[in-house]
């Protein structure tokens, strides 16, 4: 588990990549937020995470439970959306606003392109919504409680 990364993965560059054709700004991994979002719209409050769907659990083929060390693996992944449970929450009350970009959304079948990527992160910064998910095309991107 020491080799996984947890900054600069492939999904959060092309993300970036993106934005910044686009000619958005942003900043990177705030230290001093909450979860150390991957990227930061300081101006608009918006923190956006890009969650693998294997470690945040999301529901999607990408999140299958290893057969081997279940048990492990069961817990270690209950502790991950814990966590993320209470950073939503913290933002929430910093009065940020938050969006997840799911693994599934930049990989696979059902993934968007760059530019709908970043059309879909532009349009959440112009509405006044809390917290937004951007899924694959097979789930739909949908908002959140």
């Amino acid at each position: 588990m020491s080799r996984i990364r947890g900054t600069h993965t492939k999904p959060e560059k092309l993300i970036r990549s993106a934005l910044h054709r686009n000619g958005l700004r942003f900043r990177l991994h705030r230290r001093d937020l909450p979860g150390r979002p991957d990227i930061v719209f300081v101006r608009q409050r918006v923190a956006v995470f890009v969650h693998g769907c294997f470690w945040h659990q999301h529901d999607c083929p990408y999140a299958t439970l290893p057969a081997t060390r279940a048990e492990f693996w069961k817990a270690k992944l209950a502790g991950n959306v814990r966590r993320d449970q209470r950073v939503l929450e913290q933002l929430k009350q910093d009065r940020w606003r938050v969006l997840i970009v799911w693994e599934c959304a930049v990989r696979g079948s059902g993934r968007h392109s760059p530019a709908e990527l970043a059309d879909g992160i532009d349009a959440f910064l112009e509405r006044d919504t809390i917290l937004y998910e951007l899924r694959g095309k097979s789930l739909s991107s949908a908002p959140s409680k």
